[in-house]
């Protein structure tokens, strides 16, 4: 059995395949996962619930089955797009550009804490010449590291800042929306490739877990790929402070 993709929105859940067989695994809070990491090769393909798999070493995905993302957003170039501002706590803020009707999925996609439309634009061209213009302010950066979104899983946003940016393009308060992932966290998770534990919750593609006593943030991506024994992982783990009462 192989991790072959995972599903952030709207409902967190990883897909399994074995066989050509997919499976869906909900990422519910409280669903205990079981599972140790084997080796980790090419994800193949999911087309219309059956996997096409590939034996390929790149991971998680070999260069034939890699999209470029020019290719995978050129289709949606003419549609309506917005220009949108996404703010991730503490305070780091990135432009993006999406169509208008993806706009708080696409929030959530990438696990943003705030989120507002600055501009509403023709098509997709023009939305990026308006991200490019955009990136110049360098309070606004164009990528977010997951590394960066993991430190943040548990502080607040800098509202005083948030606000200020959001002033400054004139977005109206029907423009802007808040997401609370529902994780509870006093601090910051640590860092690791497992799925042994229970959920505490996703945000955008980080999955948080508890297992023995520290809390562990999980890159879903790094997670596709890896062939799935059903025992549970017993390799050592870093382990936070509070583990040791």
């Amino acid at each position: 059995m192989q991790v072959v993709g995972y599903e952030p929105v709207p409902d967190p859940a990883l897909l399994l395949a074995e066989d050509g067989e997919v499976t869906r695994i909900a990422l519910d809070p409280g669903t205990e996962l079981d599972y140790a990491l084997g080796e980790r090769h090419c994800a193949g393909t999911v087309q219309n619930g059956t996997h096409d798999a590939c034996p390929n070493p790149g991971a998680p995905y070999c260069e034939t089955h890699t999209v470029p993302w020019s290719v995978a957003n050129n289709a949606d170039s003419d549609e309506e797009h917005v220009v949108y501002l996404a703010a991730f706590a503490p305070d780091t803020f990135k432009v993006g550009v999406t169509r208008t009707w993806r706009l708080e999925t696409r929030l959530r996609e990438q696990g943003a804490d705030r989120g507002a439309r600055a501009f509403v634009v023709d098509d997709g061209r023009i939305a990026r010449e308006v991200e490019s213009d955009l990136n110049e302010d360098d309070r606004l950066t164009e990528w977010v590291r997951v590394p960066t979104k993991v430190s943040g899983l548990h502080r607040e946003v800098d509202e005083r800042s948030w606000s200020a940016l959001l002033g400054e393009f004139g977005v109206d308060d029907a423009d802007r929306v808040a997401f609370d992932y529902g994780l509870g966290l006093t601090d910051q998770p640590v860092p690791e490739t497992l799925l042994a534990g229970t959920v505490r919750g996703v945000k955008g593609r980080v999955l948080v877990l508890d297992r023995a006593g520290t809390t562990y943030a999980v890159d879903l991506r790094d997670l596709v790929g890896h062939e799935l024994d059903g025992e549970r992982e017993d390799r050592d783990l870093q382990s936070s402070l509070g583990a040791f009462g």
